[in-house]
């Protein structure tokens, strides 16, 4: 059997897992109008099944398509044996899985990324609910500035926006846009409907890799948001913070945030 290279199999398993979870979620909507379902309960469960489904399912495709890579997976024990492999597929079954709860909520998504010897080499993002995949098997053009007037979006956490980042905004005169899982937030940076995603809460490898891999792939600026690399495949897979933008506003965007940090010491 013959399988696709990594860029495509990045995205086709990212689409896969996003139709099986849209599945769930359409057989999960007519469980909760039943009236003896409870409204929590439910959705509940359906987080449950949601990351656990999309687990087994990339599991097992990886496993058959590439048995010889590690994986790094959120919803899986991490086999410390990765640190030693050429190539690791870092994973994210259900990225925003408090909005794939919500039954009208359509910022969570699906990560799948490859890193081979130190670099993210494909990666692709799943937005089911939105019906559109970004990734490296078919890069999205370079956004044009979300505000051409000059003034900046900067995209947030719905539920915990950081209080650095509203100290940029406030040193930016920028317009914060809350969405839900880091995937949709990228993934609004790399569609253009926003300016950049900074984050100074810290998340999971498997959190940023795929978009990271997606972003420069477009032509953006990722790294740290003191300029420095982005790490993936540690030991702790822990990323203190990121920041994704166009490169024309990079040097701004660390500036401000260099000038925020300082005030803040």
């Amino acid at each position: 059997m013959v399988f696709p290279a990594d860029d495509l199999a990045a995205r086709d398993l990212a689409v896969q897992a996003g139709q099986l979870l849209l599945g769930l979620r359409q057989r999960a909507a007519t469980e909760l109008a039943d009236p003896d379902v409870g409204e929590q309960s439910g959705q509940a469960s359906l987080r449950r099944a949601g990351d656990q489904r999309s687990q087994d399912f990339l599991a097992r495709a990886l496993a058959q398509q590439r048995p010889a890579d590690a994986v790094l997976s959120e919803e899986a024990v991490d086999d410390l044996s990765r640190l030693s492999a050429s190539r690791v597929w870092i994973i994210d079954p259900l990225d925003g899985t408090r909005e794939f709860g919500e039954p009208d909520r359509v910022d969570w998504a699906v990560h799948v990324a490859l890193w081979e010897r130190g670099e993210l080499t494909a990666g692709a993002v799943a937005l089911p609910a939105q019906g559109i995949v970004l990734s490296t098997a078919e890069p999205p053009s370079t956004p044009a500035p979300a505000s051409p007037d000059g003034k900046i979006k900067l995209v947030v956490s719905r539920t915990r926006p950081p209080e650095f980042v509203q100290r940029l905004a406030d040193v930016l005169d920028a317009e914060l846009v809350p969405l839900g899982s880091a995937g949709a937030k990228a993934a609004a940076v790399i569609t253009g409907q926003v300016d950049a995603y900074v984050h100074s809460g810290g998340q999971h490898e498997w959190d940023s890799a795929a978009p990271v891999a997606v972003a420069r792939a477009a032509g953006l600026h990722a790294s740290r948001i003191d300029g420095s690399g982005l790490r993936y495949n540690s030991e702790e897979p822990w990323i203190p913070d990121i920041l994704i933008c166009p490169a024309l506003l990079a040097g701004r965007l660390l500036d401000a945030i260099s000038a925020v940090r300082q005030g803040h010491e």
